[in-house]
């Protein structure tokens, strides 16, 4: 008896990849966009303060650029590490952006399909056990503070290296990594993206219980209750 292959998903690699492709390609846009104009600002910058206006390439090496572009970074990946690991206990009712309300949790081994309950398709690091399994059901969490705690190391020491120039420029006395990282100018620069990061999540959860995308997977469906909890469209 010849069995049956199963049928090929349409589309090719742009098609199957189109979401990440798509994110990718405004980022560097964005970037691109924002070195362009960050590079402006800083010579005229420069000029009205009396001093030489610097290359692109240089100002791409400055800690000018290092610090606008980490403090953005690490707010983003916070915002994404609370996200996930909020979400394993904490439920919003009517919201899809939530798990259903009976399961709250990190939930039984069945519904994770971890080791003898894997199947064919899983991960092997889903089945094997151990520190492993251990490791690669927090594995997302993980990456995420990593690149959130990286960034944010290098913000404070970019943002302390900036700090510095303008003191010395003021003929101050500079200061060390630990009195910035416990100074005003360092945690002004954090909580001004933390706050904005808090509104947006908590916003979309809130608003994802009365408002529908249609076609969205971060929306429920557009005639699902508001009280649905868990639903995807």
């Amino acid at each position: 008896m010849t069995g049956r292959s199963k049928p090929s998903q349409p589309g090719g690699f742009l098609r199957h990849n189109s979401l990440s492709l798509f994110f990718l390609v405004i980022f560097l846009l964005a970037l691109g966009g924002q070195a362009f104009a960050g590079w402006h600002e800083f010579n005229n910058q420069q000029l009205a303060e009396g001093f030489g206006q610097v290359s692109f390439g240089r100002y791409l090496s400055s800690v000018d650029f290092a610090v606008d572009v980490s403090e953005n970074w690490q707010s983003e990946y916070l915002q994404f590490l609370l996200f996930i690991l909020a979400t394993v206990w904490l439920l919003q009712r009517g919201s899809p952006e939530s798990k259903e309300l009976h399961k709250a949790g990190l939930e039984s081994a069945e519904d994770q399909k971890i080791g003898r309950h894997a199947d064919d398709s899983s991960p092997t690091w889903a089945r094997v056990g151990g520190w492993r399994t251990a490791a690669f059901s927090n594995s997302l969490l993980l990456v995420m503070l990593s690149i959130f705690l990286g960034s944010w190391l290098v913000q404070s020491i970019a943002g302390w290296a900036a700090y510095n120039e303008v003191l010395l420029e003021q003929m101050r006395d500079p200061m060390s990594w630990t009195s910035y990282v416990l100074g005003a100018d360092f945690w002004s620069r954090t909580l001004q993206n933390w706050q904005s990061e808090f509104l947006a999540v908590g916003s979309m959860a809130v608003l994802s219980i009365y408002l529908r995308q249609r076609g969205s997977p971060e929306s429920k469906p557009v005639g699902q209750s508001h009280a649905s909890t868990g639903v995807e469209g």
